[in-house]
């Protein structure tokens, strides 16, 4: 069983940066792309990046890119997310996924999920 949980989330002022951590247990995710997703009070959940097995592949939601990065680290089967030039928009609590596929994350399909991380981002 997959357990994953993330890390780094916390209270920011606009303009400022954070490092989110999601470290995968369980088995290793060598073969799964995993990536981020976001969901703000009163809105759907939303795509933010991911990244596949290899980390040749990254695919950012319109709304980060250019602000945020994603990486991972096989090692220590953990991915991450920079974020800088944050917004108050960017307030939303950020889930941590892993797909099946070793290419992209898509919310549909992932069967693994972190509780997820506060990032509030204060005007």
């Amino acid at each position: 069983q997959v357990q994953l949980t993330e890390s780094g989330g916390g209270l920011v002022q606009d303009g400022g940066s954070l490092r989110l951590s999601c470290a995968a247990s369980g088995r290793s995710l060598l073969h799964n792309a995993m990536g981020w997703f976001r969901q703000a009070p009163g809105k759907e959940r939303e795509f933010v990046a991911s990244i596949s097995s290899g980390s040749r592949r990254k695919y950012y939601g319109d709304l980060v890119k250019g602000r945020f990065t994603i990486s991972r680290d096989n090692a220590k089967n953990t991915a991450y997310l920079e974020m800088t030039m944050l917004k108050p928009e960017d307030t939303a609590v950020y889930y941590c996924a892993a797909d099946t596929s070793g290419s992209m994350v898509q919310a549909r399909t992932a069967p693994y999920w972190g509780q997820g991380t506060q990032v509030t981002v204060s005007s």
